[in-house]
């Protein structure tokens, strides 16, 4: 188990067959919980080559100086990665443009 953030990766190999392979991966948070963002490809054994481009984001716990992944979600493809970052934008744009609330008794 990596006991470093930047150390964790999803690579994944099994009987010297990278099944899963990372791309890229961003880091989100760090600490005692750290969450990253991957880009990976699965090995697909029957047609002998990796198949699309995939997306996945995870949570790791860091206990005993080691991370632990605690959840994960697999975003199942392109279209539904544009509907999140879509939602996502709309909703900060929403958050942005209202007005700051007056604190309670001022």
């Amino acid at each position: 188990m990596p006991s470093d953030v930047n150390e964790i990766t999803i690579n994944y190999e099994e009987n010297g067959v990278l099944l899963v392979k990372e791309i890229d991966k961003v880091i989100l948070s760090k600490g005692s919980w750290a969450t990253i963002m991957f880009k990976y490809q699965q090995w697909e054994a029957a047609n002998q080559r990796y198949g699309p481009v995939l997306f996945t984001i995870r949570r790791y716990r860091k206990r005993n100086d080691d991370y632990r992944q605690q959840s994960k979600f697999n975003i199942s493809s392109v279209d539904q990665a544009k509907k999140i970052i879509g939602t996502l934008q709309q909703w900060i744009s929403q958050v942005q443009s209202e007005p700051v609330p007056a604190e309670e008794g001022a």
